[in-house]
């Protein structure tokens, strides 16, 4: 079930990245943008949620690598999924805020950070480091909140 999930949220982001992170999208576009970005963070946090319980449980390492790649995945392509023009201006519902938009490349900078630190993660739990990747889940979720506590409402 897990890896369905995963995959779901994989493939939002594939769908998400063909927008172009500042090509224009046209109102009825951005609404599905929207859905799609909305879908994709709840699985993001799902794969997150499950990641943690493994770490908590000292589970084996292979059982959190598609999952850890998933995220390591979505984390370095999620900016793809806020096209201008779909923002809270345009899309009532959003909780992204307009600084996205109006401070791109310091929210480019916030997400490049979750990427490295999910990349990060995604080695130690490939090594079979369950203490390592532990300490570094803390990292990612950090670096998650920072750009939450940013740019979402």
């Amino acid at each position: 079930m897990r890896r369905w999930i995963v995959a779901g949220a994989v493939a939002l982001m594939c769908a998400g990245g063909a927008a172009g992170a500042q090509d224009p999208v046209s109102p009825e576009v951005a609404a599905e943008v929207v859905a799609a970005r909305q879908a994709a963070f709840m699985m993001s946090g799902v794969t997150m949620g499950s990641i943690k319980a493994s770490l908590d449980a000292n589970a084996p390492a292979q059982s959190m690598a598609f999952s850890s790649a998933a995220l390591g995945r979505w984390s370095a392509s999620m900016t793809n999924l806020f096209p201008a023009g779909s923002g809270p201006d345009a899309v009532p519902g959003t909780r992204a805020k307009a600084e996205i938009w109006t401070d791109w490349s310091g929210f480019k900078g916030k997400a490049g950070e979750y990427a490295a630190a999910a990349e990060r993660l995604r080695e130690l739990i490939a090594d079979g480091d369950n203490a390592g990747a532990l300490e570094q889940f803390a990292v990612v979720r950090a670096s998650c909140q920072s750009c939450h506590d940013a740019y979402r409402s």
